[in-house]
C-alpha cells in the first residue's frame, strides 16, 4: 500500500500592495489583490478538496486568520530564497508518500495536472512542470531517495533560466517533466 500523497499550495498571502507588484503596475494594486484572492479561492475549491491527496497551504506571511474551507492544513514558509523555502516545504510535508508543490498563480491548473505529476513520481524521483516563461509551475519529489544538499541552490529565480538552473542542481538525476503551463509570475 502506498502512502497518501501530499499537495502543497505555495505562494504569497494575498495582501493589498504586497504581492504581484509587476502585475499591479499594469492593472492596479486592487485588481492584483483581487486576482490573488480569486486564484487562491479557486485552487482551494478545485485542488484542496480532492481526496486523492492531502493539501497543505504554505503562505508567506502566515495563513493565520484566512477563512479556509475544506480539509486544508496551514503552514508558514520558512525564511530564505525561493529554492530554500520550496525545499523546506517539500521536506517537511506531512506523511511519507510523494509530495508535489505548486504555486498559487497558475490559472490553468486542474486536478488532472496534479494527478499526472503524482503518476510521474511512480517511476521518477523528481518531477517538474515547466512554465511557458522558462520557470516551472510544479516540483514534486517521490521521497524514495533524499534530496541532495545543493538542490535548487544558485538558481536564477524569476528568469527564463530558472528551470534549466534547477535541473543543473540535480547532477545526474533526471526528473520527469509534465505539461507546460502558464503562470502569472509578476
Amino acid at each position: 500500500m502506498t502512502e497518501h500523497p501530499c499537495l502543497i499550495l505555495f505562494g504569497k498571502r494575498p495582501r493589498y500592495g504586497t504581492g504581484k507588484t509587476r502585475l499591479a503596475r499594469r492593472i492596479g494594486a486592487l485588481q492584483a489583490l483581487r486576482f490573488q484572492q480569486r486564484q487562491l479561492s479557486g485552487l482551494l475549491r478545485t485542488l484542496g478538496r480532492d481526496r486523492r491527496w492531502q493539501t497543505v497551504l504554505a503562505l508567506s506571511p502566515a495563513a493565520d486568520g484566512l477563512r479556509l474551507s475544506g480539509p486544508v492544513t496551514r503552514t508558514t514558509q520558512c525564511r530564505g530564497d525561493l529554492g530554500q523555502r520550496m525545499l523546506h516545504a517539500l521536506r517537511t510535508a506531512p506523511g511519507s508518500g510523494p509530495v508535489v508543490l505548486t504555486g498559487t498563480d497558475i490559472p490553468g491548473i486542474t486536478p488532472a495536472h496534479i494527478a499526472a505529476a503524482l503518476r510521474a513520481l511512480r517511476a521518477a524521483d523528481l518531477v517538474f512542470g515547466p512554465a511557458e516563461d522558462g520557470g516551472y509551475w510544479l516540483i514534486g519529489w517521490s521521497r524514495r531517495r533524499p534530496l541532495a544538499p545543493g538542490t535548487l541552490r544558485g538558481v536564477r529565480w524569476s528568469t527564463p533560466q530558472a528551470l534549466r538552473d534547477s535541473l543543473h542542481t540535480l547532477g545526474r538525476r533526471r526528473p520527469a517533466l509534465t505539461i507546460t503551463l502558464a503562470d502569472i509570475d509578476e
